[in-house]
């Protein structure tokens, strides 16, 4: 029987293929789109980022989210660091989130607060993805928009506090393979993290709306 980490990363392939390929990601990968939609993208995961980590400390006693807690991947210092670089030190005045970022944050507020297991599955969602393709995107931002390697601009995708991040993601899966819930409970795991896919994908759809390529 496949092992709980293989089934969700085989559940939710079909829509990461999806967020990964959306139409604003491609084109800010591509080099199509400005440093202003990069810095908007920045903003809307700093909301996405605020729900999963203000106050989660909380959790860090449950038996099911509570081994999931791991300040070292916490990125909210990063993202505020960024933001400052992307659009000057009264960048908080100007923050505004998307609807589509509105309710996906709310739901990971809402997994936080009521359904531990839920909030597993954005955890996973967002963190390993982050950790493995973010990488890519740091990469293009470097090259594309000339902000300092590993620096200024680009330090949400700089985890400085893992020294190996392939032994992380290995240690990782086995979190989420030794994870307290039953098959049913798992299930909805599963569902959820289809739905954190989902959020993201919305995310990206309404960035895409707001930068248009001129035809």
């Amino acid at each position: 029987m496949a092992s709980f980490s293989a089934l969700l990363r085989t559940a939710s392939h079909a829509q990461h293929v999806e967020a990964e390929t959306s139409t604003f990601m491609s084109d800010l990968l591509g080099g199509r789109l400005g440093v202003d939609a990069y810095a908007r993208y920045t903003e809307q995961l700093w909301f996405v980022y605020e729900a999963l980590e203000t106050g989660v400390e909380r959790l860090a006693s449950d038996p099911v989210a509570g081994p999931f807690v791991r300040p070292e991947l916490f990125r909210l210092a990063a993202l505020e660091r960024d933001l400052a670089h992307l659009r000057g030190p009264g960048w908080r005045a100007g923050l505004s989130a998307l609807p589509a970022t509105r309710a996906y944050a709310d739901r990971v507020r809402e997994c936080a607060g009521r359904w531990p297991a839920g909030y597993v599955a954005h955890h996973y969602t967002r963190y390993l993805g982050d950790l493995s393709g973010g990488q890519i995107i740091r990469d293009r931002a470097e090259k594309a928009w000339g902000f300092e390697k590993k620096g200024d601009g680009v330090r949400f995708y700089v985890f400085e506090e893992i020294g190996n991040p392939a032994a992380f993601k290995r240690d990782y899966r086995e979190l989420l393979d030794g994870v307290r819930a039953d098959d049913l409970e798992k299930q909805r795991i599963v569902a959820e993290c289809k739905r954190a896919f989902a959020l993201n994908t919305a995310v990206f759809r309404a960035l895409g709306e707001e930068f248009p390529l001129s035809a």
